[in-house]
């Protein structure tokens, strides 16, 4: 059994056992348990009735947040070379083309988010085994294999992110930071539960939300009631 701090198990306290959150609520809640010296993330853990063995049961998406996520991402584009000036104009940190693809293989990865245009990916290829396990790899199902390299840089510079369920079929998803206000942080919640209600998978069956949680990065889990998060969206 994990063990937790004294700090923790206080905090923990103040989370009412077998309630479900009103998600204003949850959120204020949230905020108000925070006690560390750094602003937390807000994050969302969601539990899906998905088996992601299952191809017709993957979901992977990406989602625009209305109020960002309050992170500074480092973008890097390989394209072909007639292109990086287009991809630096947008705010790429970093471009390049066989070159950047080179100093990748070599171990350089100081970067959030790659994006490719199409024409380069056969040579990004032999950079699976470097990027595929960070989950950096460009991909047009994650929006970052594109031919439109303004509008997709300027998109994930302003807090579009990617998100997919793990192998137990759950969602781990930040939306914020802590020093957001708690209407923000309420619209960039709706704004993904109604992204995972959108692209839920074709094979899901029966119940598809299952459960749903927000926390900070050193606060206690608390659970939300997702059927007042749905009501809220007809508000």
């Amino acid at each position: 059994m994990k063990k937790h701090s004294r700090r923790f198990n206080t905090l923990l306290k103040q989370v009412e056992k077998n309630r479900l959150y009103a998600p204003v609520d949850a959120l204020y809640l949230m905020k108000n348990l925070s006690n560390v010296n750094f602003v937390e993330t807000a994050e969302v853990h969601i539990v899906l009735g998905l088996d992601p063995k299952y191809a017709d049961q993957q979901l992977r998406a990406t989602v625009m947040l209305p109020k960002g996520t309050g992170k500074i991402t480092r973008i890097a584009v390989i394209t072909t070379n007639n292109k990086i000036e287009e991809a630096k104009s947008a705010g790429a940190d970093i471009t390049g083309a066989e070159d950047l693809i080179d100093e990748i293989k070599k171990g350089r990865l100081d970067f959030d988010k790659l994006i490719a245009t199409p024409d380069i990916m056969i040579s990004i290829a032999k950079l699976g085994k470097t990027l595929g396990p960070k989950g950096l790899m460009p991909s047009p199902k994650a929006g970052t294999v594109t031919n439109d390299l303004i509008k997709t840089v300027k998109e994930f510079k302003a807090g579009k992110l990617e998100y997919k369920i793990d192998r137990s079929g759950i969602l781990h998803i930040p939306f914020g930071k802590l020093n957001f206000t708690p209407e923000d942080l309420y619209s960039n919640l709706i704004t993904l539960q109604q992204s995972v209600d959108k692209n839920r998978p074709q094979g899901s069956k029966g119940k598809y939300w299952k459960s749903i949680y927000i926390t900070s990065t050193m606060g206690p889990a608390i659970p939300l009631d997702i059927n007042l998060l749905r009501d809220s969206n007809l508000c």
